[in-house]
């Protein structure tokens, strides 16, 4: 084979230079053989032969072998290390030309080399971009929906170019989305596995548009745009995968308050909700996390929380809690953080659920999903913030959740520490008694001093640390505990502290310590 190569590729380089078209044809149904039985060695000799420099002059649309040149090209390209003798042989600019044929194979193989060659290089694509490739790719998808091969090119190749930010709007404003709506429109039916494929590459393309801030914006259109009325109709569809690509594009949209609003007062919660049900049964993971995830950001905007409440988003997300998925399960504990935010009555309601207390903490201690283990942390904390009740703090010490809040203040996220702590201040004010004996066994106040002692800690953590000092001194086994680790010391040294919030508590805290001792 490798004599028969070494031949080839010799003959190949007279007969490009006369164009002995039958010749020519043999030449390369050969390589292509080559290629197709060891294509790494087979591109090395091809390149320290040099050929690739006359294969430029075989790529005219006059040139009857164009498409199986393209497709050595292609064929070639698939190695990183051919890349860059592609571009420096001059091929990418005949190759480009191509792009305008009619014939179906041409168009192929030459959306295959140019993929191949750009793989990965975003300078490449930009080049490829500049060349004016998107309204023509964007005019072949038009063309050719009806050729499978050519579509997946297509959806493959846009999705490349889609990973840059700049150029998701350049893919808007060039039709792209029309065309990938009409695709969807017209796969959705139908089983066969070439159709699914591009039902399923077209709709997650189109999720990706979404995620460039111009190109959401633009499709939103204020939420009158006829892509985003499209989008919606897709999540009560009986049809998983655009189910899901609904739910991730409201998920996408949902980016911004003004969207946010803008959604929840037409409607969107409840189809989102009737979607989550018809996924309570047959769990679907991916459909669950991507409905969740849109009401999670749905909750952002403060005007959007009463809303959402009155509309039973609540109850619908809690069905989740028997999920065993630590996605779903982030994605849940997350909603529903969201949506107490400053809630009282939502947040005592959900923090006297004993049912979801006890998951909570049974989660605080998923060690294996960091994710789920703050989250469930954060949500325990808000339970208490925002509602400040006496029901919700003993619910959570009776289901053994306190022992999380110590652990939380001594967490590397300042936010969370910081959440731990307003937390436990609420505790002392309100249930010290009840939370006593779980607020020693954890040993809260070796780990206030160590919070104080540390330089490293934050103001607002030295801050929140004295204040929970002085509350828990009601305590008389805490008090005590207080007293024998020499705090006095370390509060004073903080008087002086740069921070005014903090030089001032340290005062007081000081002179609390002062009187009780």
């Amino acid at each position: 084979m490798a004599d028969n190569l070494s031949d080839t590729l010799k003959k190949l380089k007279i007969t490009a230079v006369d164009k002995t078209e039958d010749s020519l044809e043999g030449c390369l149904d050969c390589l292509l053989q080559a290629l197709a039985q060891n294509n790494t060695e087979t591109s090395e000799k091809i390149q320290a032969s040099g050929i690739l420099q006359l294969f430029a002059s075989l790529l005219t649309p006059q040139s009857s072998c164009k498409a199986k040149v393209a497709n050595i090209i292609a064929e070639v390209a698939k190695n990183e290390f051919m890349r860059i003798p592609c571009v420096d042989a001059g091929l990418i600019s005949p190759l480009v030309q191509l792009l305008n044929s009619k014939d179906q194979e041409v168009l192929l193989q030459t959306g295959r080399a140019l993929g191949n060659i750009c793989y990965d290089s975003h300078s490449l694509q930009a080049q490829l971009i500049n060349m004016g490739v998107i309204p023509t790719l964007v005019k072949l998808l038009g063309i050719h929906c009806q050729n499978a091969a050519l579509t997946e090119m297509c959806l493959v190749a846009f999705g490349n170019l889609a990973e840059l930010d700049a150029i998701k709007l350049q893919l808007v404003e060039a039709g792209l989305v029309e065309c990938l709506l009409e695709i969807v429109q017209q796969k959705v039916d139908s089983d066969k596995e070439d159709d699914i494929t591009e039902l399923k590459t077209g709709s997650d393309l189109m999720v990706l548009l979404l995620l460039g801030d111009e190109s959401m914006q633009k499709l939103f259109e204020g939420g009158k745009g006829s892509v985003f009325q499209r989008v919606l109709s897709w999540i009560p569809s009986n049809n998983h995968q655009l189910q899901l690509a609904g739910a991730l594009a409201i998920a996408n949209f949902a980016r911004n308050d003004g969207n946010c609003i803008h959604m929840v007062d037409n409607g969107i919660v409840e189809k989102l909700m009737d979607l989550l049900d018809r996924h309570v049964e047959d769990g679907n993971v991916t459909v669950q996390h991507a409905a969740l995830s849109a009401l999670r950001n749905l909750a952002i905007p403060v005007i959007n929380k009463a809303k959402m409440l009155s509309a039973g988003v609540t109850e619908a997300v809690l069905k989740f809690l028997k999920s065993e998925m630590p996605p779903v399960q982030f994605k849940l504990l997350g909603t529903l953080r969201m949506l107490i935010d400053a809630q009282a009555e939502a947040a005592e309601q959900l923090g006297k659920n004993v049912k979801l207390v006890e998951r909570l903490v049974e989660w605080c201690e998923a060690k294996d999903h960091a994710g789920v283990m703050g989250e469930s942390n954060r949500l325990l904390s808000a339970l208490i913030r925002h509602s400040k009740s006496k029901d919700v703090i003993k619910t959570i010490v009776q289901s053994g959740g306190i022992k999380h809040l110590v652990t939380m203040a001594t967490s590397e996220h300042v936010i969370m520490q910081n959440e731990a702590l307003v937390a436990l201040a609420l505790i002392a004010a309100l249930e010290l008694g009840t939370a006593e004996k779980d607020l020693e066994s954890a040993k809260l106040v070796q780990i206030l001093h160590r919070l104080l002692a540390d330089e490293r800690s934050a103001p607002e953590i030295k801050y929140n640390s004295m204040v929970l000092i002085c509350a828990l001194m009601g305590s008389e086994s805490l008090h005590k505990e207080v007293q024998d680790l020499a705090f006095l010391d370390v509060v004073s040294k903080l008087r002086s502290h740069e921070n005014k919030s903090v030089a001032q508590q340290a005062s007081l805290t000081e002179q609390r310590l002062t009187v009780e001792s």
